[in-house]
């Protein structure tokens, strides 16, 4: 019993890689259409931005449920190098995750990264339901980026925090797109 419960939570955990990196994949084309009609600016600038977020997991207990909100998110690139610190905030009705991470960019366009990464999500109430669990956990990110003009910033993610729900061994997994300011 221990170990097909061991192989299930291996099994699902690999699933839910998979579904990040399809969902950065998915997403990238959509982020891009427009890209390539926009004049060249390089893309390795900072940005706040803001926009939706859907949790799409749930933990199997009270309070767990799948939960959509909004996401304050930004970026801060470091010069001449190739990964940022970001920071996000994912918030519902009833809780917030407050997350740093730190991610690798990957340019794709000339204003366009591709970027993965990982961090630490902070439950600012624990057991209250957040787009990305109810208790503190790791999280991996992956997502999409692109510059539209000279100060507008559209990006896309997926971030799975792992065992992210209180009394449970589950994970979550949320999806995130937004619009931002870049400077």
């Amino acid at each position: 019993m221990l170990l097909s419960q061991i192989l299930s939570s291996a099994v699902r955990k690999a699933l839910s890689a998979g579904m990040i990196a399809a969902s950065a994949l998915a997403i990238a084309p959509v982020l891009f259409a427009g890209a390539a009609s926009a004049q060249p600016i390089t893309f390795n600038d900072s940005y706040v931005g803001a926009g939706v977020s859907a949790g799409v997991t749930n933990g199997g207990q009270s309070g767990d449920a799948a939960t959509i909100g909004g996401n304050i998110q930004g970026r801060f690139a470091i010069p001449n190098a190739p990964v940022s610190v970001r920071g996000a905030v994912l918030f519902s009705g009833e809780s917030a995750a407050i997350m740093p991470l730190v991610t690798y960019d990957l340019p794709i366009t000339s204003n366009a990264n591709l970027y993965a990464g990982a961090g630490y999500s902070f439950a600012d109430k624990e057991g209250k339901p957040s787009p990305l669990g109810n208790k503190n956990a790791h999280v991996l990110t992956a997502g999409a980026e692109a510059g539209l003009g000279k100060n507008v910033v559209v990006y896309g993610d997926a971030k799975w925090g792992i065992d992210a729900y209180k009394n449970s061994s589950a994970d979550a997994v949320s999806f995130q797109a937004g619009v931002g300011y870049r400077f």
